[in-house]
């Protein structure tokens, strides 16, 4: 089948081994789906570009307004705030700190404390020196005889526990290990011939019963019961599987997943006419829009241009020619005559304070040269001539 026909592009090549019912469910699908998109796309097109010019037309300025109008209404305050108020204050609090808590607690410290510190370590180690003195004088001694009259209690009792206490111990572990022995060859009889009697009186008859009573009528029981489980499983196994496991099976195999594949390719078919539609509508908008826009260029905007360039240039080249630069010229004129009287009246007013100073206070004395005995031309001072202070009358 044309892929014109069945509306599939190059990128949508229809698959290998599609049977008549894909084909019969596409194109009624594509081409109603394409019939509900085209208006959904104009309309998603012509919001998208009313909210581009909203954006750039009033979003923005407006949010440009907003931020410059919450920096002067947040941001400046604070800044001058910080800049002319708090730091200034900081500087002040700290020159204050400085002066008023720094500088005493520094000359405290120096002139106060240092002394103190000295003079508490110098008795310090005063009594340290009498103490070390009275440890190495008094109590070594003393520790010394402590320690020699410990070793020899030591050795005493040392003595004490090698010669009388651990023979003595023998003596007392000899004896006792006697008493067990005999107590032990007692007590070993009496076990042997109580666990005889418990062997052959109550395990040989207790193992007998166990074997040849319980054994036996507990396997019969058991068999039974596995029996009577064995055939209850058996029937209700086949019960449920004729009652619920072979419907819901012929209900999957025969109804479920056919309706289920037709569904999968209805909705595929559905979601790609979906695509190819919102595709194809998006082309239409594009060829509306550039209709539409063309069309609005060619009855507003030529037309506005056309104006401007015939008819309103040339009529402001000739008011800017005939009237404007006329006036500038004349405006310049004005300007510089007004200038140049100012100019003669500033100059006048100065010759007249000029007479009337020296009208009333006389004439500045004039100030004579002092002679500074330094030759005027450009020769050069020698030894040889009388131009230096040396040589000169």
């Amino acid at each position: 089948m044309d892929e014109h026909r069945t509306g599939l592009g190059k990128g949508a090549a229809p698959a290998q081994g599609e049977g008549c019912l894909v084909t019969a469910i596409r194109l009624p699908v594509r081409i109603v789906v394409l019939v509900l998109v085209v208006p959904v796309r104009m309309v998603w097109d012509a919001l998208v570009v009313a909210g581009r010019v909203v954006r750039d037309t009033v979003l923005r300025p407006v949010g440009r307004a907003l931020l410059w109008l919450g920096r002067a209404v947040f941001v400046w305050p604070f800044v001058a705030l910080w800049r002319w108020v708090l730091v200034p204050v900081g500087k002040a609090l700290g020159w204050l700190g400085y002066v008023f808590l720094v500088v005493p607690a520094v000359w405290l410290y120096r002139y106060v404390l240092t002394p103190l510190g000295h003079a508490a370590a110098w008795v310090l180690k005063g009594i340290g020196a009498f103490f070390a003195w009275l440890y190495a004088r008094v109590l070594t001694p003393v520790g010394h005889a402590v320690v020699w009259v410990l070793k020899g209690i030591g050795a005493f009792f040392a003595w004490l526990y090698a010669r009388v206490l651990t023979p003595v111990g023998h003596a007392v572990v000899w004896v006792f290990k006697g008493i067990g022995a005999v107590f032990a060859a007692l007590g070993s009889g009496v076990w042997a011939g109580v666990s005889w009697l418990v062997r052959y009186l109550v395990v040989v008859p207790a193992r007998w019963v166990y074997t040849w009573l319980l054994l036996p009528v507990a396997r019969g029981v058991a068999w039974a019961v596995g029996m009577l489980v064995t055939g209850v499983g058996v029937v209700l196994y086949w019960t449920a599987r004729v009652l619920f496991v072979l419907p819901a099976l012929a209900l999957w195999r025969w109804v479920l997943v056919p309706v289920g594949r037709v569904l999968a390719v209805v909705a595929r078919e559905v979601g790609e006419a979906f695509g190819h539609a919102w595709r194809i509508a998006g082309r239409i908008s594009r060829a509306v829009g550039r209709f539409l826009g063309t069309l609005f260029r060619w009855i507003f905007v030529e037309p506005v241009r056309w104006v401007y360039r015939s008819v309103l240039t040339p009529v402001g080249h000739a008011v800017r020619a005939a009237v404007l630069r006329p006036a500038a010229q004349a405006a310049r004129s004005v300007g510089r005559a007004v200038r140049q009287t100012l100019a003669a009246a500033r100059d006048t007013a100065r010759q007249t304070r000029a007479e009337l100073r020296r009208v009333l206070f006389g004439a500045p004395r004039e100030v004579e040269p002092a002679d500074r005995r330094e030759p005027v031309g450009r020769e050069t001072r020698t030894l040889g001539s009388s131009t230096t202070a040396l040589t000169k009358d």
